[in-house]
């Protein structure tokens, strides 16, 4: 995955306008920026690869469920994924809140897919 990275400052001045700092801080924090923003775009794409396994796997679930003729939705298990979920996230030091709504977000995907497949068999 690759993005493009804009920066923060365009000035140019050999000093920063704010605190008289010289052009090396300015070079120093775009470094750092930059390093940073490198490790956020390795963690875009794996999440973007782990998100892409989760839906092989519940592909297969959809197809199973409809050989069997079970509903593409089971409440039950989705309840105890979120709370699952919303444990890791707090022993993660995420927002519980939101984990759950990204988990809500995927869920509501994956029955999408559910239902497609279940109609075409």
């Amino acid at each position: 995955m690759t993005t493009s990275h804009t920066s923060d400052d365009n000035s140019t001045n050999s000093t920063n306008s704010t605190n008289g700092a010289p052009a090396a801080t300015d070079e120093t924090v775009r470094a750092e920026l930059s390093r940073l923003r490198d490790s956020i775009d390795n963690i875009d794409a794996a999440v973007v690869h782990m998100l892409a396994e989760r839906f092989k796997c519940t592909q297969q679930v959809g197809h199973l469920k409809a050989q069997h003729h079970l509903p593409p939705a089971d409440p039950s298990r989705e309840s105890r994924q979120i709370a699952r979920l919303r444990e890791l996230a707090e022993s993660a030091k995420l927002d519980p809140a939101f984990a759950e709504k990204l988990l809500n977000f995927i869920i509501a995907e994956v029955i999408r897919h559910h239902e497609t497949i279940a109609k075409s068999s």
